[in-house]
């Protein structure tokens, strides 16, 4: 996934390496983390495959700055548009570039996550009835409190993410609700 923030991030212009890990950590970073072991290697997968270009400057600092180019403006768009793999933190990191789509494959897209994330809600209503059942019939069910309070967090969870996502789906201001 790193390889397509790094695509994403250059959709914005050139950047050094340097200037690429502090733009993730100061935006996606909140929910994916990007050493720099991992970047420079993604870096030069990305530079190998023709997707991006590098050039080296002749300053003091020696830098080396990374500029996307249309193949590899075409793979981050295609995969932005594509199929989530599941995971969570891929799905914020799709929605972050968002404004890169248009309006009717954004829809698309949140209507598939909203679809998902209300299968897993249902998911863990149905434990939660199975769970509530199983607890009245133990002597001690305070002895499992903080298992079931994991579950109760799942559920709360799933909900603020639903209600979010019908926020975004719906463009609302999300800064003044």
């Amino acid at each position: 996934m790193l390889e397509y923030i790094l695509l994403g991030m250059l959709m914005e212009g050139t950047m050094s390496g340097y200037d690429l890990k502090k733009t993730i950590d100061s935006s996606v970073g909140i929910f994916y983390k990007a050493s720099f072991g991992s970047l420079y290697p993604a870096l030069k997968r990305l530079t190998d495959k023709g997707l991006i270009s590098l050039t080296e400057t002749d300053n003091s600092k020696n830098k080396k700055l990374y500029t996307l180019l249309p193949g590899g403006q075409e793979a981050f768009l295609t995969w932005l548009a594509g199929p989530s793999q599941g995971a969570r933190n891929e799905q914020l990191i799709r929605i972050f570039f968002f404004d890169y789509l248009d309006e009717e494959t954004r829809q698309r897209l949140l209507g598939e996550y909203l679809f998902k994330l209300e299968q897993e809600l249902r998911t863990l209503e149905a434990v939660k009835s199975i769970v509530a059942g199983e607890l009245a019939e133990i002597p001690n069910p305070e002895d499992y409190y903080y298992r079931v309070s994991v579950l109760t967090y799942g559920l709360n969870h799933f909900e603020m993410e639903k209600q979010w996502l019908k926020a975004i789906k719906e463009r609302k201001n999300l800064n003044h609700e």
